[in-house]
């Protein structure tokens, strides 16, 4: 075959393998269906949870640090959590002491005791959510992309796949405030090609502390945002693999702690009324 018809042959058959690229509204509208679908499945699914939390000093000394091991079950509503691990310590005195309890705190106002408590709750307990994350930090469902808008940025290469990159933000109404006071976060989703479900979603806060906050209430965040990665257990069945977040905090004028949080899923199955089924291995994208 001449070279000359060998490169006609390949651009006759382009559009059959590469196609015209869908259309942002395509991708969201597929992204929604097949996430709300996710979601549906998952009401069936039990999973293994560990959460690390880890409290450092600016000086890079650690606080506090808390390490959590879950079974979580589906419930007609939501999800049951139950804590089958626990591991705990703490700085005091330039001592690392163990503890063996949640909530465990070591003086009346143990700040650290609290901050980690409520961090481990509030990020990775939704009790509305089947997977334990809010909804409103990863705007992906239908109902949640109404809040948002979207700008589709090309192609980028994640977990070995030329996944659809999107970034997102909040919508703002004609008098500039949010449409919903809760939903707060900016940032990218990297969606499959193929089977339109998230490979990742990276966000941050849409707003900076005001001034006058930092100043009166002595209140501060740095670089605060939350990256989730998803992965296929399941044929048709995506689910959160992993989430971490570190970010800085000052309170009080005196208290500063740098914070970092991870959480990762595992140990998928089925559950029924009548049994567990083990998924086997499914191959998902390259590098996950």
């Amino acid at each position: 075959m001449s070279e000359l018809r060998r490169i006609a042959l390949i651009v006759l058959a382009w559009p059959l393998v590469a196609g015209e690229p869908p259309s942002l509204a395509e991708i969201l509208k597929r992204l929604a269906e097949n996430q709300e679908a996710a979601v549906e499945a998952r009401k069936t699914v039990v999973y293994r949870q560990d959460t690390l939390v880890r409290l450092l000093r600016t000086n890079g000394k650690l606080s506090r640090e808390e390490k959590r091991q879950y079974s979580v079950m589906p419930t007609e509503t939501a999800t049951k959590k139950t804590l089958e691990k626990f591991e705990g310590k703490y700085e005091r005195g330039g001592k690392v002491l163990p503890y063996g309890e949640p909530g465990f705190q070591y003086k009346d106002t143990d700040l650290d005791g609290d901050l980690i408590e409520d961090l481990t709750d509030d990020l990775v307990n939704d009790k509305k959510s089947r997977d334990g994350f809010s909804k409103d930090m990863f705007p992906l469902t239908g109902a949640e992309q109404r809040y948002y808008k979207f700008e589709l940025k090309g192609r980028k290469k994640v977990a070995g796949v030329e996944a659809w990159h999107i970034r997102f933000e909040p919508q703002k109404r004609e008098d500039g405030d949010d449409w919903d006071g809760d939903r707060h976060w900016k940032g990218d989703v990297y969606v499959d090609p193929e089977e339109y479900q998230p490979l990742l979603v990276a966000t941050d806060l849409s707003f900076k502390i005001p001034k006058a906050v930092k100043i009166l209430l002595g209140i501060d965040l740095k670089q605060l945002g939350f990256q989730i990665t998803y992965q296929k257990v399941a044929e048709g069945l995506w689910f959160p693999k992993s989430y971490g977040t570190e970010f800085g905090l000052q309170v009080f004028f005196g208290y500063k702690r740098n914070i970092t949080m991870n959480v990762a899923n595992s140990e998928f199955r089925r559950a029924t009324a009548e049994s567990k089924i083990e998924f086997g291995e499914v191959a998902g994208p390259a590098g996950q």
